[in-house]
C-alpha cells in the first residue's frame, strides 16, 4: 500500500506504454512524466511513480506513444482560409495571379485571425505545439496564440509592396520591431524578422534587416533558394546567387532561419554549416509546387540544423506534422539514393529538438527532460495498421497519421484531450470559417 502522507501532490501525470525522448534516452517503455507548474518534474518508471506522487490529473494511456510536442517551423497560418484556393500551379503563377490578388482584397485583421485560429485548431489536433508564423498582423496572431496557449514564434513579414498592414519596407520593419517588443516577455510567444526573400528586397533594404536583427538580438526568417527561377533571376540582376548575396550583406550567420533551400551547391552546403545558417525544411510545399529537392542528408552530414515546416495551407495543403516527417524521410531516401537517409528517430528528432534549436528555443522545449516545458503530444498506436509493433518510432513515422493523436500539452496545459480541442470553440470557428469562404468564393 502506498503511503500517501510521503507522496507529492502535482499538476499531473502522465503514463503511456512509450516515452520518445527526443534527447539521448530515445525510447522510454512504461514511464511516466510527472508534471508541475508547466514544467516536467521527474521521469521515472510507471510502477513506482504513484509511490512518490498523486496527481488528481493522471492521464492513464495504453498503447500510446508520448513525444515531445511537435514545432512546425515555418507555415502562414492565416493563409489557411486559401485552402484549396489555387491548386496546381507554378509557384510564381500561383503567387502572382492568385495569392497576393486574393490577399490584396480580403486582407484585414479579422481574416488574419480567423486563418491564424483555423490554422491553430488543425495544428493542435495534428500534435504542433510551437508554430512560426510568417504573415501580417503579427501581433493580433500573438494574442490568439496566447489566449489559445499555443506556442509561436511570429516573423512578420517584410516587403515593399503595400499591404492593409503596412505602406513601405520601413513600415514592415517598424511592425516587425514592435511585435519583437510587444512579446519579448511573454512566455509563449516570441517576435524575429520575416523579410520575405532576397528578390523582393535591395541590398541596402536587408542591410536595414541585418542592422535591426544585430540591435535586437533576434533571429531573421525568409524563403532562400526555394526555386531554380530565383537562382537565374540573382545571377541576371545582382551577378550572384542568393546565398553569395546574403553572405556580403552580412545575413549568412547563426541567426538566419533560411526556409526551403531546394537549389543548392556543395560549396554552399559548406558555406552554411560553416556560419551555422539554419534550414527550414518544407518537403509537401517544394514537392506540390515543384519547387525543387532540398538535399537534406547532404545537409544533416555536413552538420547542419534542419527544421521541418509544413509551409501554408495553401500551398500544401494541410499543417500535419506526422504527414510532413513521413514525406520527409521518404523523401530525403529518394534524393540521397541511401535507404538509410533520414531514419524514423531522426526524423521525430527534426520536428521536435531539431525545430528547438533552429528556432532557438532548445534550452526550453523540442524534448522530454527534466526542467524543460511539458509540451506533449500522445499518439495512440493501435490501429490495425500500426501491427504488429515492432519498433515504436519506425510505426510513428511510417504507419500513424494524425487522426490517431489523443492529447497535446503546452506548458503542461491541456490543449487537446481524448481528440477534443479544450481553449477553442470549434463550432464558433466553423461558422466564422465558412463566412469568410462565402465572401472570398465571390470572386474566385
Amino acid at each position: 500500500m502506498t503511503n500517501q502522507l510521503n507522496t507529492l501532490w502535482v499538476d499531473s501525470i502522465v503514463s503511456p506504454e512509450w516515452i520518445a525522448t527526443a534527447s539521448s534516452q530515445a525510447l522510454l517503455s512504461n514511464y511516466s512524466i510527472v508534471i508541475e507548474k508547466g514544467v516536467i518534474l521527474d521521469i521515472l518508471p510507471t510502477d513506482i511513480c504513484s509511490d512518490r506522487y498523486q496527481t488528481k490529473n493522471h492521464f492513464i494511456l495504453g498503447n500510446q506513444i508520448v513525444t515531445p510536442g511537435f514545432i512546425n517551423a515555418h507555415g502562414h497560418a492565416a493563409m489557411t482560409l486559401l485552402r484549396g484556393y489555387a491548386d496546381d500551379l507554378p509557384l510564381m503563377t500561383w503567387l502572382k495571379e492568385h495569392i497576393w490578388p486574393t490577399e490584396t482584397k480580403w486582407l484585414s485583421k479579422d481574416f488574419t485571425v480567423t486563418g491564424s485560429e483555423l490554422a491553430i485548431a488543425e495544428m493542435i489536433k495534428s500534435g504542433t505545439t510551437t508554430f512560426s508564423d510568417n504573415y501580417f498582423f503579427s501581433e493580433d496572431v500573438g494574442v490568439t496564440a496566447q489566449n489559445i496557449g499555443i506556442r509561436a514564434q511570429l516573423c512578420p513579414t517584410i516587403l515593399t509592396m503595400p499591404t492593409k498592414w503596412a505602406g513601405s519596407m520601413d513600415d514592415y520593419l517598424s511592425r516587425a520591431i514592435d511585435t519583437h517588443l510587444r512579446f519579448k516577455d511573454s512566455k509563449l510567444v516570441s517576435g524575429i524578422l520575416g523579410p520575405h526573400s532576397p528578390y523582393v528586397l535591395s541590398d541596402d533594404e536587408l542591410g536595414k534587416v541585418v542592422q535591426a536583427s544585430q540591435d535586437l538580438n533576434c533571429m531573421i526568417q525568409m524563403h532562400v533558394h526555394e526555386t531554380h527561377s530565383e537562382i537565374t533571376d540573382s545571377l541576371e540582376n545582382y551577378f550572384c546567387r542568393p546565398l553569395a548575396r546574403l553572405e556580403r550583406i552580412g545575413m549568412l550567420n547563426s541567426q538566419l532561419q533560411a526556409v526551403h533551400m531546394t537549389q543548392l551547391t556543395e560549396h554552399e552546403i559548406e558555406l552554411i554549416a560553416e556560419n551555422n545558417v539554419k534550414v527550414l525544411h518544407c518537403p509537401e510545399s517544394n514537392l506540390k509546387l515543384a519547387s525543387g529537392f532540398c538535399p537534406v542528408h547532404s545537409l544533416q552530414k555536413a552538420g547542419v540544423t534542419i527544421a521541418l515546416g509544413t509551409d501554408g495551407a495553401a500551398s500544401n495543403n494541410d499543417l500535419d506534422m506526422l504527414g510532413e516527417m513521413r514525406t520527409a524521410s521518404l523523401l530525403a531516401k529518394a534524393v540521397a539514393s541511401d535507404a538509410t537517409a533520414l531514419d524514423a528517430e531522426t526524423t521525430l528528432r527534426m520536428a521536435t529538438i531539431e525545430g528547438a534549436k533552429a528556432l532557438n528555443m532548445d534550452h526550453y522545449t523540442g524534448s522530454i527532460e527534466l526542467g524543460k516545458a511539458a509540451d506533449l503530444c500522445a499518439t495512440s498506436l493501435d490501429e490495425f495498421a500500426n501491427m504488429p509493433i515492432y519498433n515504436p518510432l519506425s510505426q510513428l513515422i511510417y504507419t500513424a497519421t494524425r487522426e490517431q493523436i489523443t492529447h497535446v500539452w503546452v506548458a503542461g496545459e491541456t490543449l487537446l484531450k481524448d481528440k477534443q480541442l479544450t481553449t477553442i470553440d470549434s463550432d464558433e470557428l466553423r461558422i466564422k470559417v465558412s463566412k469568410w469562404r462565402q465572401k472570398i468564393n465571390t470572386q474566385h
